[in-house]
């Protein structure tokens, strides 16, 4: 029996390729970057490749880069592989050309991914492999975690055999994310299938100064196109070479791949061609109909470049004569998909040519179930088939939809199906992957993992959806009938139809804080009526109170883990205890043994204190459902956020997003989400409050607000609206007041870390009761209280905050080290603001449909935004100031020519004072408002001069364009475009939250990381330096330039923001950003406090290096840190990424961190040297 192994598509890819791979060009994109973290902790560890090597793994700064290092290590004589997709795979695509055309043994390992077009997608489909296949790569395609063990060793040999590169692609998340109880190959078994000579014929005909010749010329007319053509019969070799190491994995596996695989009834007359994790669904849907009398089938298409006609027809029952053929992309006006195109075509020749009719499905993940299928075998019935139609969305628009009718099962019987809605970060879904792998790997079931999360970062909703059962499981779709539905967050009753389809009889578990008696209280009368009416085993658990007891915070993943397994009866309890157990130490060892205990008691809690609800007779009664008040609401948000928020987005049709072809969202939206997520939120003690407003300050989320009223505003607020007297000069007269939004709080807790009041003027307490007390309070804040921010100046940190976020509620991790710097430029130049933002944390909580942050002021004026791809924010930025420059400069040479006329001398003299101060954007605003009164005065009507510039009115203020995206953008992928604008001289503002890893793909090392930080393609620390991007910006000469870090000092934070944006050039701002990446092990509650002790112990430095003083004859480098007086090692070692190096690779921690440290205090007496000269 062949030994098994729990996992995801991506280990099963990860662990074929590193025997084969002797060098990996690596960088981090998701999907797929679990792949090459996995390579590099092997290596790390010591692991050997086929060649009893361990893999050098080399990570570059961009995917372009990837591939560059990765041709060059072919060429230079290395077996070498990359891992990558989507916009990554996209930039690769002129290397791939040359290393086809160079007949070299690449192997790309691929989870496929959709591109980025009118939105951004992280998710599954098939655009970006379809956007490579002209060039020259063999393309081959796994439909599952099974397959991706036993094909992605074919793709190598064959790529080695063959001298053809391959691309192994498989689909994104649904395969490289799902877990499957999977057979193992083993590497002496693929050590006995390779072609040790072909390997040292690739070695001999490396570049060698011993053996010199040279590659790469340039040709002319004359010779091209035959050099193009004279590697044909490579490519015509390929089919057979693949079809042969097929057949050699079919001997050790027992199954029975080729390159196109029949499955279905032998005499079918309707057949389906497809590729990737559908086929599964197809054959499980196949399986249905053929009990019910159908005659249906599939072809499966494993290698699809090269395309082999001559297989395609030996896997083709004779007796079909209908073909659905699926794609999984979409090119918009072509006449069809390219696997439909292929399919076609094969039977252009073929006399008694079957019905051929394409159609998409699937793109961004969009999820495909049986009776999706069945709607494409019921096409195929009808006398005239649609072609190009689409299945899984409504297209009233087109109207390519195919019918679907009602759902059906078609899982195998016995199959167990779990739901677990958890909140990101609560430990739900590592825990899920947990009980997978130890039912898969510690049983005889057969175990299948998914996990859909939202685009929010830490704080979203996720689904895990858990299936296990006697026979393997092919249900590549979400779990929709239930047999065990276990809720996380109590909030979601009131926001989720949690129990559709939770069978009768089955099990349902909440986590709350309620006693039985409060149930009958506290839940939506739609629960209760489904529990009494299906006969639900209901039970509850306060799993949030046990774990804050224990010391676990938030994190209630193994208390629910221990509820699951003694609930499930799964596998026996005893048994289950002891696998948890196991994974504790494994998963939790390198933290120290205090978190292992209190993890080990966390699952005795959750086994133990589970409670049984016994169901009331009056819960089965049908009541009415308390009719809320319905404020008014946007279109938008009643007909795309509110169901999209409700988790029925997949339901909208194609026509509710007419007038949004092109991508364009409207701003303020998620002020309308009011998730209500928080545990603790913040009490304000008015009596002890002093009125710094710095709780308002460094709030990441915008929810904590100073207002100001006037006695109208005092004398209708509320009861319970408590306010003291406003201090502060041109406040006398006003009520003051500190507001949170109870319902928009994530409880992070950093207001009350960092309160300077004696005795605390805000205290966290507990969430339930004080939304209770607040909601009210904060709707009559927001919208009758005005924004009184023209009382103070916006330049002190107390006038600063009287402004309106214009950055609020959006969906970043609960103290996130980035949000407040951002939200402050809003306060500040928010009403004039461009942002050109970089993909990465801040576009993804900036910018996640359908709740945008950005908002407006009451005029209804904010934040313009756009993101553009990764590698180019700063020449997008560039662009967008470029296009706003020459738009402004058309309007001085239309007041100029004004001017020349001289036609009035009141208006000429406030075109001259606009012409006077167009670059300075306060004063240029107060002057606009002028003008455009002024001008749109009846007089003016039939002046061409006056109606063009009318035309251009919103050009007439001076816009604050900003450049913003993370340390993997600003100092890796995008340097060579940031380090372009800044060398252009324009009057951009670039602004760097620097985390020190790559967060958004899940804290990969760049070079922003320091050193001796553990990261992901840094597993055993970081051996090289912090790049100093800041100094490096210095030596133009012309570039404003300043490290910040908010949390040590506020006010330095909001003097380099306003110098910079006031500078007439190019600035660059770089933010210490604490992350939960760091695992700062005093939770990401202290956020604030950490970006200060990072400033005292000396691992950061604040500076400002302004030219302007230059100018004035002085030194431009200001030093604004002190000498450091805290312990550098006790600081590093309060953060995970520094101190698990002293469990995992206790031999490198002491030289590690005595280089950090080194490091650290070089880089300081750098700055001083510079503050010192004259």
């Amino acid at each position: 029996m062949r030994k098994t192994k729990t996992m995801d598509g991506n280990e099963a890819a990860a662990y074929i390729s590193y025997a084969f791979t002797e060098v990996a060009a690596i960088y981090p994109i998701t999907p797929s970057s679990p792949m090459a973290e996995l390579v590099d902790l092997w290596s790390s560890q010591g692991k050997k490749n086929l060649f009893n090597q361990r893999v050098k793994v080399v990570e570059m700064q961009s995917e372009a880069g990837a591939a560059g290092a990765l041709h060059g290590s072919l060429q230079g004589g290395a077996l070498s592989t990359t891992y990558t997709a989507s916009q990554g795979l996209l930039l690769m695509i002129p290397n791939m050309y040359k290393m086809a055309g160079e007949l070299l043994p690449a192997v790309f390992q691929v989870s496929a991914r959709a591109l980025a077009t009118h939105a951004l997608s992280i998710f599954g489909d098939h655009q970006d492999v379809m956007a490579t296949r002209q060039t020259g790569f063999a393309l081959l395609c796994s439909n599952s975690v099974q397959e991706v063990m036993d094909l992605a060793g074919v793709a190598h040999l064959s790529a080695i055999s063959g001298r053809v590169p391959f691309l192994h692609f498989f689909d994104g998340f649904r395969t490289s994310h799902e877990i499957q109880k999977i057979e193992l190959i083993e590497y002496e078994e693929l050590e006995n299938l390779l072609d040790y000579e072909a390997v040292e014929e690739f070695r001999n005909r490396s570049l060698n100064p011993e053996r010199p010749v040279l590659k790469g010329t340039a040709q002319n007319p004359d010779i091209y196109f035959q050099g193009r053509e004279v590697s044909n019969p490579y490519y015509e070799r390929v089919p057979d070479i693949v079809e042969k190491y097929m057949n050699e994995i079919n001997k050790i596996t027992g199954r029975d791949y080729k390159l196109f695989n029949y499955y279905g009834h032998p005499e079918a007359d309707r057949i389906i061609v497809a590729m990737g994790s559908v086929c599964e669904t197809i054959e499980e849907t196949i399986d249905y109909l053929i009990n019910r009398g159908e005659k249906v089938g599939l072809i499966s298409v494993h290698l699809y470049r090269p395309f082999s006609i001559d297989h395609l027809f030996k896997a083709l029952p004779k007796t079909v004569k209908r073909i659905a053929v699926l794609d999984r992309t979409k090119e918009p006006g072509s006449i069809g998909e390219p696997l439909y195109i292929d399919v076609k075509t094969a039977f252009y020749d073929c006399e008694n040519r079957p019905i051929v009719v394409g159609g998409r499905y699937g793109l961004g993940s969009k999820d495909t179930i049986p009776a999706h299928i069945i709607a494409v075998y019921e096409n195929l019935k009808l006398k005239n088939p649609k072609n190009r139609f689409t299945i899984g969305i409504d297209d009233d628009v087109t109207h390519s939809s195919l019918e679907v009718k009602d759902n059906v099962d078609t899982s195998k019987e016995g199959t167990i199906r779990c739901k677990f809605w958890g909140l990101g970060s609560d430990g739900t879904v590592g825990a899920n992957k947990m009980a997978i792998k130890i039912i898969g790997d510690n049983t005889h079931l057969y175990a299948q993992g998914y996990f859909s999360y939202d685009s929010k970062k830490s704080g979203g909703t996720t689904v895990s959806h858990l299936r296990f059962g006697k026979n393997p499981i092919k249900s590549t779709y979400l779990v929709y009938e239930s047999d065990y539905v276990s809720c996380h967050n109590k909030t979601y009753i009131y926001h989720y139809d949690l129990l559709k389809g939770l069978k009768k009889g089955g099990t349902f578990v909440l986590n709350c804080p309620w006693s039985i008696e409060e149930l009958d209280d506290k839940l939506p009368n739609y629960i209760k009526r489904y529990i009494s009416e299906n006969d639900i085993d209901f039970y509850i658990i306060d799993a949030e109170g046990i774990a804050q007891n224990i010391g676990l915070g938030t994190r209630i993943n193994m208390i629910m883990q221990g509820t699951f397994f003694k609930l499930s009866n799964v596998i026996p309890i005893e048994d289950a205890e002891k696998y948890l157990n196991e994974f504790i130490v494994k998963t939790y060892g390198k933290k120290g043994n205090t978190i292992v205990e209190m993890n080990y008691e966390a699952v005795d809690k959750g086994i133990n204190s589970v409670i049984k609800v016994n169901v009331p007779d009056n819960w089965g009664i049908d009541e009415d459902e308390l009719e809320l008040e319905v404020k008014y609401e946007p279109d938008f948000v009643k007909k795309i956020q509110r169901p999209m928020a409700k988790m029925e987005g997949d339901n909208l049709p194609v026509s509710a997003f007419k007038k949004l072809e092109d991508g364009t969202f409207p701003l303020g939206t998620s002020a309308y989400e009011k998730r209500g997520i928080a545990v603790l939120i913040p009490q304000w003690q008015t009596d002890k409050c002093i009125q710094c407003n710095q709780c308002s300050f460094i709030c990441p989320h915008a929810v904590i607000r100073p207002f100001l009223l006037d006695e109208r505003e005092k004398r209708n607020a509320p009861d319970t609206f408590e306010t003291k007297n406003a201090v502060g000069k041109g406040l006398e007269g006003l009520e003051y007041r500190i507001q949170v939004s109870p319902l928009d709080c994530t409880g992070c807790g950093n207001c009350a870390d960092i309160c300077p009041a004696p005795g605390k003027a805000l205290v966290m307490v507990k969430a339930e009761e004080e939304i209770k007390r607040q909601k009210d309070n904060w709707e009559y804040a927001v919208n009758n209280i005005s924004y009184k921010d023209n009382l103070m100046s916006k330049n002190n940190l107390k006038g600063s905050q009287f402004a309106k976020p214009l950055l609020e509620f959006h969906g970043a991790c609960a103290g996130c080290g980035e949000t407040a710097y951002l939200k402050l430029a809003t306060q500040l130049f928010g009403d004039r603001m461009m942002i050109a933002n970089a993909t990465g944390c801040s576009s993804i909580w900036g910018a996640s449909a359908p709740s945008i942050p950005y908002t407006t002021t009451k005029e209804g004026k904010g934040p313009s935004w756009a993101n553009s791809l990764f590698e180019d924010n700063a020449e997008f930025g560039l662009g967008m100031y470029t296009a706003v420059k020459q738009i402004r400069e058309k309007l001085c040479d239309l007041m100029e020519k004004a001017i020349e006329k001289n036609d009035n001398a009141e208006l000429n003299s406030l075109f001259q004072s606009w012409i006077e101060n167009m670059e300075d954007g306060e004063k240029s605003k107060a002057i606009s408002i002028q003008l455009i009164e002024e001008l749109e005065k009846p007089q003016y009507k039939d002046n061409k001069i006056v109606e063009e510039i009318l035309l251009k009115k919103d050009f007439l203020i001076k816009k604050s364009q900003w450049i913003v995206g993370g340390d993997g953008w600003a100092y890796d992928i995008g340097y060579g475009g940031l380090d372009h604008v800044l060398a252009s001289g324009e009057d951009v503002n670039i602004l760097v939250f620097d985390t020190e890893v790559y967060s958004n793909t899940g804290g990969q090392a760049s070079k922003a990381t320091p050193t001796a930080a553990a990261a992901k393609f840094a597993a055993a620390g970081k051996r090289t330096k912090k790049k100093d991007l800041g100094r490096m910006a210095m030596t133009y000469g012309y570039v404003y330039v300043a490290q910040v870090s908010m949390g040590a000092n506020l006010n330095h934070t909001l003097k380099v923001m306003l110098e910079a944006e006031n500078y007439k050039g190019p600035s660059l701002i770089i933010c210490y950003a604490p992350c939960v990446n760091h695992g700062i092990k005093l939770g990401m509650g202290r956020t604030v406090n950490e970006e200060k002790k990072a400033v005292e112990s000396g691992y950061w430095h604040l500076y400002r290096y302004d030219p302007r003083l230059s100018e004035e004859g002085k030194n431009p480098f200001i030093l604004d840190s002190k000498e450091p007086k805290e312990s550098f090692r006790e600081f590093i070692m309060g953060e995970v990424r520094y101190s698990q190096i002293e469990k995992t690779f206790p031999h490198l921690a002491d030289k590690l961190y005595e280089k950090a440290e080194l490091d650290a205090k070089e880089r300081y007496e750098t700055y001083k040297e510079l503050s010192n000269e004259k």
